[in-house]
């Protein structure tokens, strides 16, 4: 490689670590949602399935970039499955708001002698199945984010896996390195969750929002052309996706908190 071209490429690197991180924080968030349910031991084994599923899929994703950028309809089935997703557990997230449940323990995961209780083999594989889905959804997302920064990088005229060697290897580590992320966030977001349990509704909200970005992304394909090609990763675009999902993640937040205030006294 050119030496000129070295410090482009470590500066893409390290926008592209942090752009993952912040969509392995998402896809770590929904795993620890759809993993809250069952018990410790069962929970961590759902985690681990999520984990692998979410390093395998964003793998596959970085070979098939070009098939997935190239049909819109994948990218749609995606936002789909997130919007779906969202909406069905929004519903039961504020219909149980009200009803008096066990928030911040894991006391009904045991029973009276204190044995772990475990889920059923179909709610636990069903549970690993719903994430699976989602891994898939978030590694879509995660690779287009990822090629919209690459392919501004100069090339270094070799090809691998349908694109340039060097924008593939810096695609590569951005993507491996945000599941590296993913992996010790998921646990962290479980433990908050069981504390703030009011947070949630926030984390659905978000998926939701990411599969807004994927229909944006959708729209603006050359195919479809009803937004502009270029405007899911204007500057616009990109400031409005970002502050409304620090909106939702302050709203939630605070909900959460005055929630427990409440609770307390």
């Amino acid at each position: 490689m050119d030496p000129s071209l070295i410090l482009p490429y470590l500066w893409v690197l390290v926008v592209l670590v942090f752009l993952e991180g912040l969509l392995a924080a998402d896809n770590a968030v929904v795993m620890a949602v759809m993993v809250k349910h069952l018990p410790p031991e069962q929970r961590k084994k759902a985690l681990f399935y999520g984990l692998l599923g979410a390093f395998v899929f964003r793998f596959l994703s970085l070979f098939l970039i070009s098939v997935i950028a190239h049909f819109w309809w994948i990218q749609a089935l995606g936002a789909l499955y997130l919007l779906y997703m969202s909406i069905r557990n929004l519903i039961s997230f504020f219909k149980e708001k009200d009803h008096d449940k066990n928030d911040g323990s894991d006391d009904h995961h045991f029973d009276e002698s204190g044995e772990e209780i475990h889920a059923s083999a179909k709610s636990f594989w069903g549970t690993v199945l719903k994430v699976e889905f989602a891994d898939i959804a978030f590694a879509i997302d995660s690779m287009l984010a990822a090629l919209a920064i690459a392919v501004t990088l100069p090339t270094v005229g070799i090809h691998f896996g349908g694109m340039d060697l060097g924008q593939f290897v810096v695609m590569f580590l951005g993507g491996m390195l945000g599941v590296v992320i993913m992996r010790f966030a998921a646990t962290w977001f479980v433990n908050l969750l069981n504390k703030y349990p009011g947070l949630e509704g926030a984390a659905f909200a978000i998926v939701g929002w990411v599969g807004i970005k994927l229909v944006v992304m959708v729209l603006a394909h050359p195919d479809i052309g009803v937004l502009d090609e270029h405007f899911p990763h204007s500057v616009v675009w990109q400031s409005i996706f970002w502050s409304v999902m620090i909106l939702l993640v302050i709203i939630g937040w605070l909900g959460s908190v005055r929630k427990n205030k409440k609770e307390k006294k």
